[in-house]
């Protein structure tokens, strides 16, 4: 019996070997990519941005109408008139962020399992830590800048507004950390409860509407009950209403009650304990999460 060997042209690979931190890089760049819809056609790019320009212009507007009383009714008219500002962003914003995090996360995790693409992503040398945590992260960095964009076009337009810019600046500069601070917290702790929603399904829309759904339903029942009952029973009712949990980590950093906390009788508890709290609704979703992924083979 014999044989015929025919070369076509194949040559082995001889470029370098990155391992699996190029790997995880990949993910990661493919994971903003797709929060972020690019490189998937027009549709794909209508939700994020359209989540993200209505963010901006919440933050534009505020910054206009502080600019306007400042022109007319002189320097420190919008401190006086107690207008929204910094502290009060990502109370009035918290809302359209969870949003936001609730539609897009889905698409960094279900169309992968739906699609059966999860599997090639788990040849070596990634494993499904690698792809957790650099999807998870992919998703915290857009998360991050949908929430501090907003807060530096509102930095811009209020300095913009003052008669004095830099006197401006040089009073309010604190307001870059906080913000900056706060922003972190809030996008950490959607990006971790998206993400695990997301991780029970495979469709897109199931995760999404649970998770605003979830929201909706609780926010009205936890605000009446906490209200109604009172005392230590209604201050801790008070923090199981979802998006105020970043909000608090909010006002302590500012110092100051926004408007969305300041009947909430979970503002009464001590700073720790609400502290501790966000990060139990932020890490233990995330450790979840992780905990889903780690042993997923090809």
């Amino acid at each position: 019996m014999t044989g015929t060997v025919f070369d076509i042209g194949y040559r082995s690979y001889t470029g370098p070997r990155e391992g699996r931190g190029r790997a995880r890089r990949a993910v990661f760049h493919d994971g903003v990519r797709i929060a972020l819809g690019l490189g998937r056609g027009p549709r794909a790019l209508i939700l994020p941005w359209f989540f993200i320009a209505v963010l901006c212009v919440i933050a534009l507007v505020m910054a206009l109408i502080a600019g306007a009383a400042e022109r007319m009714g002189g320097p420190g008219a919008a401190q006086q008139l107690d207008l929204p500002s910094h502290n009060d962003y990502y109370a009035i914003a918290s809302l359209i962020l969870f949003v936001f995090g609730a539609v897009v996360a889905p698409e960094l995790l279900c169309r992968d399992r739906r699609e059966g693409v999860i599997q090639l992503y788990l040849v070596r040398p990634l494993s499904g830590s690698d792809y957790i945590v650099a999807r998870w992260a992919a998703f915290l960095a857009v998360m991050v800048a949908a929430a501090w964009l907003p807060q530096v076009i509102l930095l811009l337009g209020l300095a913009a507004g003052d008669p004095n810019p830099g006197q401006y600046l040089r009073q309010h500069w604190l307001d870059i950390p906080r913000f900056l601070a706060a922003g972190l917290a809030m996008a950490a702790y959607i990006t971790s409860l998206a993400m695990l929603t997301a991780s029970f399904t495979t469709r897109r829309a199931y995760a999404a509407v649970f998770l605003v759904g979830l929201v909706v339903i609780t926010a009205p029942f936890t605000v009446g009950l906490s209200q109604e009952i009172g005392g230590t029973a209604g201050q801790w009712i008070s923090m199981f209403t979802l998006t105020n949990i970043p909000v608090h980590v909010n006002d302590i950093l500012f110092r100051e009650i926004s408007e969305l906390t300041e009947d909430a009788p979970a503002g009464q508890l001590p700073e720790w304990i609400r502290v501790s709290w966000y990060f139990v609704w932020t890490l233990v979703p995330a450790a979840a999460l992780w905990w889903r992924y780690r042993r997923l083979t090809p």
